[in-house]
């Protein structure tokens, strides 16, 4: 084996502001932000931004993004990271983790010599998914363009031949998923020879999907002293295992429960039906969304020539294909799970048939179809996407305001993945769930989640679990329940912590958002 060139990996100085800080401050902190931390000397926490020490490149980023705090996961993951500490990082969907270990790599990159001709990158991230590996990019474009570190993106399902010329040339960061990572490996297009900053992000999706023997043969080719951040939003034994084969004297920060927990920003509200109701159900449900950006709306045009065309516009197609170019409806972004691409396509064929801007997304689409369709979402165009879980994972969109899921996934943890791409950033977001008969067998993990937020469970799912747990998932009760009586949305607790269960009150609309239990 060639000799290893020493690197520096601890670059961080805590500020005065963070050394005056009292225990009992910081633990104050801990305790309100859900955050429990196991190792050895473990840094303190940051509470602003400016008390990070990030160079004033990746600073003035900063500012420029606008962002007033650090997420929780920011707040310890910077320090630990900053320190060339090897960590694991367990948090929910929308945390801030992308930042948690970008503005680091930043950091390390720059203290660095500079990459030769042949090098490989400095830092390594891996991805389970092509869609989550191009929303990291666009972090790392935005954040390493004023520290000039550059970047590629590489990912299966697109062509090779721009990606190696990326990794030709020489890039500071490679993010990458890891199947196209090996193949440019094995080729000789690059080499991890350089590689001292490894980042497993979304860890337990990669084992899910079976990416372990890839990710092993990508880390033998790394070097033994290198910095490793482990990323999982769960705690799973395979996760664990991973972690001792991979990390040394590593930190463990966890931000809310170890258990299986989904996001208490998300009101979630499951509808006990029928296979045969999900339909109508969803019509009436896409209805009662988008009537919550509905307004009186005036629309002003220059010659009277104009106003006559708009009207028979409106009059032969309706307001509501006016209103989608103009975007009234941007603000409610909305995903639909559905199990299959059959039915994927289908779905959304009857969506559009019935005048609402739908698109869709799953395995069969090339990429270009993909990042359109994603594009158009994001900017509001296409505020429905219909997507299998595969799609869809590592969709990172910060204002998805509701999710439905048409069919229930085959295990809870991929619901509470599904359900966590709203409710992102700290912001508020609900998840509507159709769950029939077939799914009785996983009542009782749903029940648990749901008791875990504080949510208000459905009394047809709780006789559903006792059904199940007694008959062995036959016989189950298959009656309806309705939720007439609350707004969309529900009422917010006043402790931000739960929701308000007060039946009965808050408009005549709404009928999935209250809850009755006659």
């Amino acid at each position: 084996m060639e000799r290893l060139q020493p690197f520096e990996k601890n670059f961080y100085a805590p500020s005065p502001a963070i050394c005056n800080r009292s225990q009992h401050d910081v633990d104050a902190f801990l305790h309100k932000n859900q955050i429990t931390m196991k190792g050895r000397d473990i840094p303190m926490p940051v509470m602003h931004f400016q008390e990070a020490s990030f160079p004033e490149a990746v600073s003035g980023t900063i500012r420029k993004a606008g962002f007033e705090n650090p997420t929780s996961i920011q707040a310890i993951g910077w320090p630990i990271a900053l320190s060339g500490r090897d960590m694991v990082g367990i948090a929910q969907t929308g945390s801030g983790k992308t930042l948690a270990y970008t503005l680091p790599a930043i950091v390390h990159i720059g203290h660095q010599p500079r990459l030769e001709r042949g090098d490989g990158p400095i830092a390594l991230i891996l991805a389970p998914t092509r869609e989550l590996a191009q929303q990291i990019q666009q972090v790392a474009n935005e954040f390493g363009q004023p520290s000039r570190v550059r970047n590629t993106c590489v990912f299966g399902g697109a062509p090779k031949g721009g990606q190696a010329r990326d990794l030709e040339r020489g890039v500071e960061i490679v993010i990458a998923t890891p199947g196209r990572l090996i193949d440019f490996l094995e080729s000789g297009k690059t080499n991890l020879r350089r590689c001292t900053y490894l980042v497993l992000d979304e860890a337990d999706r990669m084992l899910d999907m079976g990416f372990e023997p890839q990710i092993r043969k990508i880390v033998e080719q790394v070097r033994p002293d290198r910095q490793t951040l482990m990323w999982s939003a769960t705690w799973p034994k395979e996760v664990r295992v991973l972690a001792e084969d991979f990390l040394k004297d590593y930190v463990q920060i966890n931000v809310g429960s170890l258990t299986l927990s989904a996001n208490h920003n998300i009101l979630q509200i499951i509808d006990v039906c029928q296979e045969h109701e999900k339909e109508n159900k969803m019509q009436r449900l896409l209805e009662e969304i988008m009537a919550e950006r509905e307004t009186k709306t005036i629309i002003f045009a220059e010659t009277k020539r104009k106003v006559d065309e708009l009207t028979r516009v409106m009059r032969r197609y309706g307001l509501r294909m006016l209103l989608d170019e103009i975007g009234t409806e941007q603000d409610n972004k909305t995903i639909v799970f559905v199990e299959t691409k059959r039915k994927v396509d289908e779905i959304t064929r009857e969506m559009r048939k019935t005048g609402w801007p739908a698109m869709c997304i799953h395995g069969d689409k090339s990429q270009n179809e993909r990042d359109w369709v994603l594009q158009e979402f994001r900017s509001g165009r296409a505020p429905i996407l219909v997507a299998t879980d595969v799609a869809a994972r590592g969709l990172d969109v910060d204002d998805v305001k509701f999710v439905i899921n048409y069919d229930y996934p085959n295990g809870t943890e991929d619901y509470v993945h599904r359900i966590g791409r709203t409710g992102r950033s700290s912001k508020t977001g609900t998840a509507y769930t159709f769950f029939t008969h077939g799914n009785a067998k996983q009542a009782k993990e749903l029940v648990d989640v749901l008791r875990e937020a504080n949510q208000v469970i459905n009394p047809k799912l709780y006789e559903m679990m006792e059904s199940s747990r007694n008959l062995g998932g036959r016989g189950m009760n298959r009656s309806r329940w309705r939720t007439p009586g609350q707004p969309l949305g529900g009422n917010r607790g006043a402790s931000g912590s739960g929701y308000n269960q007060n039946r009965g009150g808050g408009g005549s609309r709404g009928n999935y958002g209250g809850y009755d239990y006659n």
